[in-house]
């Protein structure tokens, strides 16, 4: 039977060969097998990226765009088989390859990119991102440009400015990304307060963290992890390093109600004191050679004592 089958085949296709409506007929075969092919896989395609896309709307653009694509692939591939010439067939189908390639070589990265996006995630709508240097939360991704809302820009702190910047998909791929939320919510912050040698370390840590528990009470709640002080020595002082998570939308409000409550903290306490550039002004009449290095005297006993 299998034999018979191969017989048959065999000789249906010398039919065509030698037949003077092979144009036509390879036209027909190639046409079919096209639609077949578009209809395969743009079912698993379609499932896909309604599946992955975070907009309908993407997933609906990109449909149109692919079935665009296979109609006019289907047309051109119809006509040029109606030469009744495989090579011819051939020749053509690398040819044109070649020309859409290097003719529409930004769109076609610029999907490509998109379908990375869906299928990677390196960031989703709602996330603060970094990309080819410009921060902003990202509003929209479509099938050319993610859209971000910038940060900064307008003003010095990562506030959002209001202002849209479009980002080509297309440079994506040859550009470091920067997600701010990839695997968690909640970024790490610094407060960096400059103390004296002679404050109360304890007083003013406990300062430091009650402001930040004050401020982040729901994110500690919901993390679990509490406020916490790294500390270095300069020349001048002791640099105290307030750490606490927050969300990364939150970091100016919280970073602004944290300093104020420190700052109004320190004027009312009597052992700490901020370090800052300033010369004190002392009056002595002890013999010089009594005083610090770094006190120099004046005419009656006045010495000035600087310190950064």
């Amino acid at each position: 039977m299998f034999i018979e089958f191969i017989e048959w085949l065999g000789s249906t296709i010398d039919a065509i060969i030698n037949s003077p409506f092979r144009g036509i007929i390879l036209a027909i075969v190639t046409i079919v097998t096209l639609l077949i092919l578009k209809a395969v896989l743009g079912y698993f395609v379609k499932r896909y990226v309604y599946q992955h896309a975070q907009l309908e709307t993407n997933a609906q653009n990109f449909m149109a765009v692919w079935g665009y694509i296979w109609t006019a692939i289907i047309a051109i591939f119809g006509i040029i088989s109606l030469s009744g010439s495989l090579k011819t067939l051939g020749i053509s189908a690398g040819f044109l390859g070649m020309v859409l390639g290097w003719s529409l070589q930004a769109p076609v990265t610029g999907i490509a990119a998109w379908l990375m996006l869906i299928l990677k995630r390196p960031f989703k709508i709602g996330d603060r991102v970094i990309i080819a240097g410009i921060t902003g939360d990202v509003m929209d991704i479509t099938l050319t440009h993610v859209i971000l809302n910038q940060v900064g820009g307008t003003v010095s702190s990562e506030e959002r400015s209001g202002r849209g910047i479009l980002i080509p998909n297309a440079i994506l791929f040859g550009q470091t990304i920067t997600n701010y939320t990839l695997e968690e919510e909640y970024i790490l912050v610094e407060v960096p307060v400059r103390i004296t040698f002679e404050s109360n370390w304890a007083e003013a840590e406990q300062i430091l963290v009650s402001a930040a528990q004050e401020v982040t009470a729901d994110v500690i709640k919901e993390v679990g992890e509490e406020p916490f002080i790294r500390a270095e020595l300069f020349d001048a002082g002791v640099m105290m390093r307030l750490r606490y998570k927050t969300r990364p939308v939150d970091r100016a409000k919280s970073l602004s109600d944290i300093v104020k409550i420190i700052f109004h903290q320190f004027s009312e306490s009597d052992s700490v004191e901020f370090c800052y550039a300033h010369s004190e002004v002392i009056y002595s009449w002890k013999d010089s050679s009594t005083l610090p290095q770094n006190t120099s005297v004046l005419p009656l006993g006045t010495a000035v004592r600087s310190q950064d």
